[in-house]
């Protein structure tokens, strides 16, 4: 990992950041704190609470957004809150738009968020942030996979074009002929595709709009930017787990969520046929490739990142996210300032990213994690 003349940090530094999906967090509801769940099945020991530094932390936190983060959060408060008595933190995965919509009304000391801040999201910041602005810190990444259930169809893959039509109710049947071409040899049913998306505003929402723009401008003419579900047609569940929930229930279903929802409830994936030498699945390693080729477009203090949603290297998994605390710069409030500063310094540290490994999830790549770590401290 080399450092950016432009932006302080090479792209190939971001590669790791990405969720393996291997395991949700199953047991973030337990009364043990020092333990998580590991890839194969057991437990590993977590940061212990003695080396989480408190640091003035008291009282309640408030925090809301992305549920893509959702179980990484909880274990980070269960950890942080074993350590320092008498904090309070207070996680709501309600989405990515439901969060910094929090976030811009005061209602939360930070907000998560599966992709940075829009221009206007900024100014509105600036009311609540006073004397400074709401700043992208990203904390983990990872895919987005597209999920099925489909009787007797073990290995579906599906190309941007195909994708789009099916989400805009323009390909209606699991047998269509842009289906069969992808699938030679697959039994196929004549049964109706039954698509479910987010009812909420989503940071997942708008990174698989990106990606169909940018991978099939012609078939899906959606604002990219938008968080709220665009196109007719479909069903709606609320959050990753709804949707998820909603694909596992009904057969000839499909839907999309990030990839440790559907490992936590056994959903097949798609394969995405990018045009690369062979299907690419949706897998941690295969995302990192893609991430890989993320920039920095942040400046100052803020490290918003510009992804790559149209690669077609060989392995790289196209539909991807990295998820981001949002917090003041300047302005927070006197009152939760030193809890979210001793918070958000130990996820970003050595020992919070330790614990993301533990419970299946990537670390931050050590020259972004430095930058964060710099950043943090110097809240206000």
């Amino acid at each position: 990992m080399k450092l950016s003349r432009k932006n302080g940090l090479r792209a190939s530094a971001i590669g790791a950041l990405v969720v393996s999906g291997a395991l949700v967090l199953s047991a973030c509801g337990s009364d043990n704190n020092t333990e998580t769940p590991t890839k194969d099945g057991g437990t590993k020991t977590s940061a212990a609470a003695s080396n989480i530094a408190c640091e003035g932390a008291k009282g309640q936190l408030l925090a809301a957004g992305s549920s893509a983060q959702k179980n990484a959060m909880d274990l980070w408060v269960k950890n942080f809150q074993a350590a320092c008595d008498g904090v309070e933190i207070n996680y709501q995965g309600i989405g990515s738009g439901g969060g910094i919509t929090k976030f811009n009304q005061g209602q939360v000391a930070f907000a998560g968020s599966d992709s940075a801040l829009k221009d206007e999201e900024v100014a509105a910041s600036q009311k609540i942030c006073k004397g400074g602005k709401g700043i992208n810190l990203p904390m983990v990444g990872g895919p987005i996979a597209i999920g099925y259930k489909l009787d007797g169809v073990d290995n579906l893959v599906l190309d941007s074009s195909t994708i789009a039509k099916i989400f805009d109710n323009k390909i209606t049947k699991w047998n269509d002929q842009a289906i069969a071409k992808l699938n030679p040899g697959a039994k196929l049913p004549d049964s109706t595709i039954q698509a479910f998306h987010r009812s909420d505003e989503s940071g997942t929402t708008q990174n698989l709009g990106k990606y169909l723009s940018t991978a099939a401008p012609a078939d899906w003419k959606y604002d990219p930017k938008s968080k709220s579900w665009p196109a007719k047609g479909g069903q709606a569940a609320n959050g990753s787990s709804g949707v998820a929930t909603a694909v596992k229930d009904a057969e000839g279903a499909i839907g999309y969520f990030e990839l440790s929802y559907a490992t936590a409830n056994k959903i097949s994936t798609v394969s995405i046929d990018t045009g690369a030498a062979a299907p690419v699945a949706a897998s941690s390693e295969n995302a990192s490739k893609a991430i890989a080729a993320a920039k920095v477009k942040g400046t100052g203090s803020d490290v918003a990142l510009s992804l790559d949603y149209a690669t077609k290297a060989d392995g790289a998994y196209p539909i991807v996210l990295v998820t981001y605390e949002i917090a003041c710069d300047k302005g927070n409030k006197a009152d939760t300032l030193p809890t979210l500063k001793a918070f958000l310094n130990y996820t970003a540290s050595e020992e919070g990213q330790k614990v993301l490994a533990d419970a299946g999830y990537a670390p931050l790549p050590a020259e972004i994690a430095a930058k964060v770590r710099a950043i943090v401290p110097t809240l206000s």
